[in-house]
């Protein structure tokens, strides 16, 4: 409905004229994802093109839903620059793409980065949990399929046989759930989910009674061709007993930890259990049967509603239920590799470069000017970068520790040696795994570390990390690493304030 939507609107802006911008006739006009690109373009294109960004400042960029003004703004651009690598949500990039006039330039900056030198990292999930990190995840890319990152593909429950009812549901960034499956007002249209190829997700999977649950899945890709069905497979979860105690499963493999995620295999058109018990990326990954493996829902997984009204739909607060947490919080739709590239000074630069010649493409007058200006910015990153290592050289190499909220600070870590020791993100709708308080309280003893370090946006909320940290008496500092505020207002200014930070709150 969503992508109808967009195209509808953007059909109709071409329609009714929109498809020239309406500034002076020397002016490109440029749309970014994010107000971090937007801050590069900007540098880059001086004073011949005028750069807006879909996200504002302050917001999350890994979950922004656009608005009819947003495709309003990519109908009057030129030119497209998103990060993708799925650091925006699936809408984001397919508002571009639909809407985006024909003879405009459209980039993933962090894909074209990687030919101008920049370096990726894997993005490595290893949340220790007490119970299996269950998930829905699509793989491959569909190429010969004429998929695109605009494509996707559904998952959609189409049947569960099992005691109770069965809801899954992710737990967005400010606290408030987003349902996905619900089995409670029986089973319709409405239990889909879609994601983008090569994608995976992790949600909060609750369960009414303790039994066996066969739940059933369909996926069919779409794309601009059409749609192709992949298949439909059914996952038998135990909720409570031991499925080996369990004639009927008595047999299967067991997957009670780790990540697991029911996947659709948009290349050969399969679908299968991937099975990951390290959490370890594409290195400890299984491929398994659905029909001889069981995921298991143990007893230690039994937890209470919480008392929020927003969480009623789970059951009467203060009632047991069994669930799996999510682990992280928020919308987390992503791939194999980390997205978060400019906490790299020399990655931001590849981007600069890649803004650069792809501006030049778009309004080739203006190369001496776009070049001209990229060479003072590129000296401005560099004399960044030489700043950060000399602030961070002061804190001892001991103490180079980074606990945080977010896990996209692994650039950053890599490009001027901390040690990422570990991270927590706060789910309010289940207690916070005890292994996972074990091992932070464990890590935050082990290591003396002074100070744990919160974004502003988590900041203003409460968190399972500042509680951690207040038991140990140690500070909170604050890190920024998605967007911008009233205090951080340009890229610059966001590496220089966290490498300020880290020594102020570290050495």
């Amino acid at each position: 409905m969503k992508n109808r939507l967009v195209c509808v609107v953007a059909a109709l802006c071409l329609l009714a004229g929109c498809g020239h911008a309406p500034t002076s006739h020397d002016t490109l006009s440029v749309v970014t994802t994010t107000p971090i690109l937007a801050d590069l373009t900007r540098h880059v294109a001086g004073d011949r093109a005028t750069v807006t960004s879909l996200v504002p400042s302050g917001a999350d960029p890994h979950t922004y839903e656009p608005s009819l003004r947003d495709v309003r703004t990519v109908v009057y651009s030129k030119v497209a620059l998103s990060n993708y690598l799925m650091l925006e949500p699936h809408s984001v990039i397919k508002t571009i793409d639909a809407s985006l006039p024909a003879g405009s330039v459209n980039v993933s900056l962090a894909e074209e980065a990687q030919k101008y030198g920049a370096e990726v990292i894997p993005l490595v999930e290893n949340a220790n949990l007490d119970t299996v990190w269950l998930g829905l995840r699509v793989m491959g890319k569909g190429t010969a399929q004429g998929a695109d990152r605009s494509s996707s593909v559904h998952l959609q429950l189409t049947s569960v046989d099992g005691p109770g009812y069965l809801t899954a549901y992710i737990t967005g960034t400010f606290g408030r759930p987003h349902i996905y499956y619900s089995t409670a007002d029986g089973i319709d249209e409405r239990d889909d989910v879609e994601l983008p190829t090569d994608a995976h997700t992790h949600m909060s999977w609750a369960f009414s009674a303790p039994g066996v649950y066969k739940a059933t899945f369909t996926a069919t890709l779409s794309t601009a061709r059409g749609n192709t069905s992949i298949g439909t497979q059914t996952l038998t979860i135990a909720v409570g007993a031991d499925p080996r105690t369990i004639p009927e499963l008595a047999d299967r493999t067991v997957i009670d930890k780790g990540h697991a995620d029911v996947a659709a295999d948009i290349d050969d058109n399969t679908m299968t259990l991937l099975s990951d018990p390290t959490g370890g990326g594409v290195r400890t990954q299984k491929r398994l049967n659905l029909d001889t493996s069981v995921i298991w829902v143990p007893p230690k997984a039994l937890t209470e509603i919480p008392p929020s009204p927003t969480f009623r739909f789970l059951g009467r607060p203060g009632s047991s239920i069994h669930q799996l947490p999510q682990a992280v919080l928020g919308v987390h739709v992503h791939g194999e590799i980390d997205p978060h590239l400019w906490m790299s000074i020399k990655n931001t630069k590849a981007y600069v470069q890649v803004i650069r010649d792809t501006l030049i493409k778009a309004d080739p007058l203006g190369a001496q000017t776009y070049r001209e200006n990229t060479s003072t910015y590129l000296a401005q990153l560099d004399e960044t970068s030489r700043y950060v290592d000399r602030t961070i050289a002061t804190i001892p190499r001991g103490r180079r520790q980074l606990i945080t909220s977010h896990d996209a600070y692994g650039y950053l870590a890599q490009a001027h040696g901390i040690q990422i020791a570990g991270f927590i993100s706060s789910n309010p709708g289940v207690e916070p795994s005890m292994a996972q308080r074990r091992k932070l309280d464990q890590t935050i003893a082990d290591l003396k570390v002074p100070a744990v370090f919160l974004e502003p946006t988590v900041l203003r909320d409460s968190s399972v990390l500042a509680a951690i940290a207040a038991e140990h008496s140690v500070k909170v500092c604050p890190i920024y690493g998605d967007t911008f505020d009233n205090r951080v207002t340009t890229y610059i200014d966001l590496m220089k304030f966290d490498a300020d930070s880290l020594a102020a709150c570290l050495g």
